[in-house]
């Protein structure tokens, strides 16, 4: 009998624990700190992998790409594409594409030596030509091999600034004008809105924003080497009135609804 209420005891205790969401003869504890901690290294390197190889954010602080790109626009930016770059090292993998002119490209700037405490930021523009182009632009018409390259209609609803405006930077473009083009020889002083003929080196980029008279772009620091490429803008999967905006908290009170999954082109 004894032996009969034991068992009845023990199975009766089993069955407690399991109601109870504990094993019999278990510990009753959850994971353990160990297993935890992988799940979180887990989830991290996760993270660290998408962000490096394929996928990161990248918000747009200036209006130099307006109307394509506004102030609190937040993009996804497909690193794929042209070649994800390795941290902390000189090596680009391969992409499964090239950028083709026309791109609206994410890449490391050449060294501007105007800007000391950030020489090379990460930034946004369109590429306007590759290497062995030949461009100038004459009256603020940009002209890529000849054929004038004008932009689209809301771009050219930008505001104009002044054209004639000059800067020491631009004499970076003097070893690489061209004479005897048709459009004629290269101005004694560039100018946003005259300068070149330039041929652009093999290997190398030239970068524009499409508000031209609001950006600071190849005109000021020069060719883009490839490698630089860091990515190719695809959508905006958020975007705030964050310059214009008299709300507060205006990245949850004036969110521009309507831009929100707009394709970038």
């Amino acid at each position: 009998m004894a032996s009969k209420k034991s068992a009845s005891s023990r199975s009766g205790s089993a069955v407690s624990a399991l109601r109870a969401g504990k094993s019999a003869g278990g510990s009753g504890h959850g994971p353990s700190l160990w297993e935890n901690t992988k799940a979180v290294l887990f989830t991290v390197a996760v993270f660290l992998v998408v962000r490096t190889f394929l996928l990161e954010a990248y918000r747009i602080p200036s209006g130099s790409m307006i109307p394509t790109l506004l102030i609190g626009d937040w993009l996804f930016v497909n690193k794929l594409a042209y070649g994800p770059h390795v941290p902390f090292t000189a090596i680009n993998l391969p992409g499964y594409d090239d950028p083709e002119r026309g791109d609206v490209v994410v890449f490391v700037s050449p060294n501007q030596v105007d800007q000391p405490d950030d020489p090379t930021p990460t930034l946004v523009k369109r590429l306007v030509a590759v290497g062995g182009d030949t461009v100038w632009m004459r009256g603020g018409l940009f002209y890529l091999n000849g054929l004038p390259q004008r932009q689209g209609f809301a771009a050219s609803q930008n505001p104009k600034g002044d054209g004639g405006f000059s800067h020491p930077l631009f004499l970076w473009q003097k070893p690489f004008e061209v004479k005897g083009t048709a459009a004629g020889d290269p101005p004694a002083q560039p100018t946003l809105d005259d300068w070149g003929p330039l041929v652009v080196p093999p290997g190398m980029l030239f970068m524009l924003g499409d508000n031209r008279y609001d950006s600071k772009d190849g005109r000021y620091w020069g060719f883009v080497p490839r490698e630089n490429v860091r990515g190719r803008p695809v959508f905006v999967y958020y975007s705030y009135r964050a310059d214009e905006s008299d709300r507060p908290l205006p990245f949850l009170t004036d969110i521009r609804w309507g831009r929100i999954g707009d394709i970038i082109r």
